[in-house]
């Protein structure tokens, strides 16, 4: 059952990041991340009420609160990067780069010591990473290859990422949904100076603003089937399915919108799963 759930979680957050991409090519990704994570607040908020939670203490709270502030900013740059750049560029890009910052973390600042493999799939994000970028550089006047900009909200939304999961990971289970609560609620206030500019889209489209609404719900319940199975399974199992999900995106980004790939972005795409999962386990 454990294994199912991770697998959900996968399933769930790739079409979400895939649904979040094509959306904010059409709305100003600025919105479709605040009604995203107001969505999310909603959905975290019911589901902390139903499921039952034994002690909430103010650090788990305040450890929510710093993962909320890293899904804000991870979310703010996937979509700006999805809304103008390949997806099968981006989405791998902050997935595995999130990871391995996350392992590198807990191992300077909270003692980890990640088995040999987790250090393989760290040395093999370096030419993943180089092999997938191919697609997101672009030539400069001297004819040198520099990153693009998809590229770059890329790596900027893998740090939000690697903050998203060391901060959750230190609430105390016994806090139950809460922390994704407090996070959900940190993440729209920290995104409301940016988007208050563009209030009048939220007026223009109520179908384009329902589906953010949704979409944000759909990535906050991603992480909770991710929790759930990793009280129902290993750790390590668990982990591994819910970390496939930049396939869903990637996969439908090519089959979908015919984004085209060359061979070695191909081969980067595949060292960046074998990375992630490497990483997982460790």
């Amino acid at each position: 059952m454990g294994a199912l759930l991770a697998l959900a979680s996968a399933v769930c957050y790739g079409f979400v990041d895939f649904a979040g991409g094509l959306l904010s090519r059409r709305v100003h990704f600025a919105v479709v991340t605040f009604l995203g994570q107001a969505g999310g607040l909603l959905l975290a908020l019911v589901a902390a009420l139903v499921l039952p939670t034994r002690a909430v203490g103010p650090a788990d709270l305040l450890w929510g609160t710093l993962s909320g502030a890293g899904s804000a900013t991870a979310m703010h740059f996937l979509n700006r990067g999805l809304s103008r750049g390949a997806m099968s560029v981006v989405v791998p890009v902050s997935a595995v780069t999130g990871v391995a910052l996350s392992v590198v973390c807990g191992v300077l600042f909270l003692g980890d010591r990640p088995t040999p493999p987790a250090w393989l799939g760290i040395c093999l994000t370096v030419p993943a990473l180089w092999l997938v970028s191919a697609g997101g550089t672009h030539r400069g006047g001297d004819g040198r290859r520099r990153p693009g900009p998809a590229l770059t909200d890329g790596l900027l939304a893998s740090a939000g990422v690697a903050v998203q999961y060391i901060g959750l990971a230190q609430a105390d289970p016994a806090s139950g949904l809460w922390p994704v609560a407090a996070g959900r609620l940190a993440a729209v206030l920290l995104l409301l100076p940016a988007t208050w500019r563009h209030a009048p889209e939220f007026r223009r489209s109520a179908r384009s603003s329902g589906r953010a609404l949704l979409i944000g719900a759909g990535a906050a319940l991603g992480l909770v089937l991710y929790l759930w199975a990793t009280r129902l399974q290993m750790l390590a199992v668990a982990v591994v399915l819910a970390s496939l999900y930049p396939a869903v995106p990637t996969v439908l980004g090519l089959a979908v919108l015919r984004e085209k790939v060359t061979r070695a972005q191909a081969t980067g795409l595949v060292g960046s799963a074998a990375a992630v999962v490497l990483l997982s386990v460790g």
